[in-house]
């Protein structure tokens, strides 16, 4: 079976690659190890993602937003955040940049059901679930995947989309820096007693920072809370009244009681980042070439970014004529992504250290910091509009189409 792109992993970062390759004139096959979770119909999923603008607009340019939005999307119209030692505080409303949100809090198997759904309408894309890779064999001209049922296909190019794990990293011989941050994520469902209006809320504590998301029930909110292993491991082994109690402490009483806590589960946390993206015949996308720390909401909306870019790179040079396996053409998608992803890498990991110090000169400082920004409106709606994904150096396909 020969190929122009296999994408190994069929997660949101895979599929939607596969999306913006579609109908077109590449051959792309899709291969995943596991056949995705079908989106819940009651209760929401543990795993959520605040999809920014410029994401929403690559969903909607690939064909994937009008199955997230037929499905379930909470919009975040503003966002609170404060440091629970003193006094700083920063408030960021979408009407002061112009927009109708900040970003959408989605469930993660909502986002993936969407690109199923979507790439398996295009006759281009071949999606092929649940298949177990063997064996990942790089040459000269093209590469082979020889999976676990004896079939064995061939491409131009292998894009590596599967994880922080990636086999096919590791295939290309390409190292990684990682951080363990010593932290854990822990997330659940909960309701509240006050209604969220659309707010998202983060409050900074010793251990780590917490955050209440909104969700399209008035009082549903999807929490993110990051504390030291240590911490962690106690809040996750109380009961539900117990925890009840202390995520009601943690977030001041922001909504005031916790009405019901859903299922919850903890995930260490990691800062990593590859040393290449790119190797001849290899790409690397979302996770497989960084993660960053849950606290700034942008992991996948980087590996959406990753996909729009590498689309781009892959499809202009197919135009233009050129080898899209060539290491020439990849580098292109390299050093466009490298840098700013890096960047973020760096500043997720800064805020992990710079919030988690309770020592008083940093205390003071973080606080000042905070109500600077709130107080100097040009900050603040630059941050907002960065944050959103309204600037920087965009992707076609993650601009928003004049409507």
């Amino acid at each position: 079976m020969n190929f122009d792109v296999l994408i190994v992993g069929g997660g949101m970062v895979g599929a939607s690659l596969a999306c913006a390759l579609g109908n077109g004139a590449l051959k792309v096959g899709l291969l995943d190890r596991s056949a995705p979770a079908p989106s819940p119909e009651h209760g929401y999923d543990l795993r959520v993602s605040a999809v920014t603008l410029a994401s929403r607009a690559f969903l909607e340019n690939i064909g994937a937003w009008e199955g997230i939005a037929r499905r379930r999307v909470a919009p975040v119209e503003a966002m609170h955040v404060w440091d629970r030692n003193g006094h700083g505080s920063i408030h960021f409303d979408a009407a002061e940049i112009g927009a109708p949100c900040l970003a959408y809090i989605v469930e993660n198997r909502v986002i993936q059901a969407a690109l199923i759904e979507r790439l398996n309408r295009l006759t281009n894309i071949h999606y092929l679930c649940p298949v177990d890779t063997a064996e990942l064999a790089l040459g000269v001209d093209r590469v082979s995947v020889a999976l676990a049922d004896g079939r064995r296909l061939h491409a131009r190019l292998l894009v590596g989309a599967d994880g922080a794990e990636s086999a096919v990293r590791r295939a290309a011989g390409i190292d990684t820096r990682s951080l363990d941050l010593d932290q854990k994520g822990i997330v659940a469902t909960v309701t509240t007693e006050r209604p969220h209006a659309n707010i998202a809320r983060q409050r900074f504590l010793d251990t780590g920072p917490l955050a209440f998301l909104p969700l399209p029930d008035p009082r549903a909110c999807s929490i993110v809370w990051s504390a030291d292993a240590r911490r962690a491991d106690e809040l996750l082994a109380l009961d539900d009244a117990a925890f009840g109690v202390e995520l009601e402490c943690a977030i001041g009483g922001a909504l005031g009681g916790i009405e019901s806590i859903g299922p919850r589960a903890g995930f260490p946390l990691t800062l990593a980042h590859a040393r290449a993206y790119t190797a001849p015949r290899v790409a690397l996308a979302g996770d497989a070439a960084h993660t960053v720390h849950p606290l700034a909401g942008q992991g996948v909306n980087l590996g959406f970014l990753d996909a729009a870019a590498l689309a781009q790179v892959l499809l202009d040079a197919d135009a233009a004529g050129k080898d899209i396996g060539a290491h020439a053409v990849l580098r292109r998608y390299e050093r466009w992504r490298k840098g700013g992803n890096l960047a973020m890498v760096s500043l997720t990991g800064a805020f992990r250290y710079l919030f988690g110090n309770n020592l008083p000169g940093v205390r003071a400082l973080r606080n000042l910091g905070l109500d600077l920004a709130d107080s100097a409106t040009p900050i603040r709606r630059f941050l907002m509009r960065r944050a959103s994904g309204l600037e920087g150096d965009l992707p076609r396909l993650a601009r928003a189409r004049a409507h």
